[in-house]
């Protein structure tokens, strides 16, 4: 588990999804995004119902939580979350993101996931107007903003979805809060600095890192760009 202090809005936090990996070298690859200076690593989990595609389950999460000391940041692209929370924590998650619109009860997932002793996170569509999401701030460590449709990798940044962080940014201040924001999909060292400019905390990356030769290059790189360094 990683035991730095990864929960601090305004630190930049780069995220590779393990769905970019390389699953025949995901042992090296984690061990080279660490070395990149990634702190998280992303894992989207999709049931083919929400969305429209499969990609694994709690035996993946729970295989690699024995061999990485990343933060493990579960996505559940998935309907119903509510049924699987406690199967994820079990299996080694530290982050649950859920989506706003695959559940009837947002407060509730978002209270189930707390009491289980992990971090909070909601998400929403892109076409899922951000202020759904205001009276449940208080009970998130973060929330996420897809800026592509999710379901499927390697999709074009949507560059309008911005505005809901710039949104998100104004609500954390007004009500005192302190979770962090994330963006995912798309993201790459084209736009990693405008995602951050607007407020991102979280740059979720999958082929512009996991999909290179060089993962811990392009890590250090994609930050470097977040940062404004090149």
């Amino acid at each position: 588990m990683n035991t730095q202090n990864v929960q601090k809005p305004g630190q930049i936090i780069l995220a590779p999804s393990l769905l970019a990996a390389n699953f025949a070298k995901l042992g090296e690859q984690l061990a080279a995004i660490r070395r990149g200076g990634a702190a998280y690593l992303h894992l989207d989990v999709m049931d083919g119902l929400f969305v429209p595609n499969i990609s694994f389950g709690t035996p993946v999460v729970k295989s690699l939580r024995g061999c990485s000391d990343l933060f493990f940041d579960v996505h559940l692209m998935i309907d119903r979350p509510e049924r699987y929370i406690s199967d994820y924590v079990s299996a080694g998650a530290e982050l649950i993101t859920f989506h706003y619109e695959a559940t009837e009860d947002p407060r509730g997932v978002l209270e189930q996931i707390r009491a289980a002793g992990v971090k909070a996170s909601v998400s929403v569509k892109p076409n899922t107007p951000v202020e759904v999401l205001y009276d449940l701030l208080p009970l998130c460590d973060m929330v996420l903003i897809m800026t592509v449709e999710p379901g499927f990798g390697g999709q074009k940044f949507r560059p309008e979805q911005l505005e809901k962080v710039r949104k998100l940014v104004k609500q954390r201040e007004a009500q005192g809060l302190s979770f962090l924001i994330q963006a995912d999909g798309g993201i790459g060292e084209s736009n990693a600095r405008a995602c951050v400019e607007a407020g991102v905390d979280v740059l979720v990356a999958g082929s512009s890192v996991l999909g290179k030769d060089d993962p811990c290059a392009a890590s250090a790189a994609l930050l470097a760009a977040a940062e404004g360094r090149n």
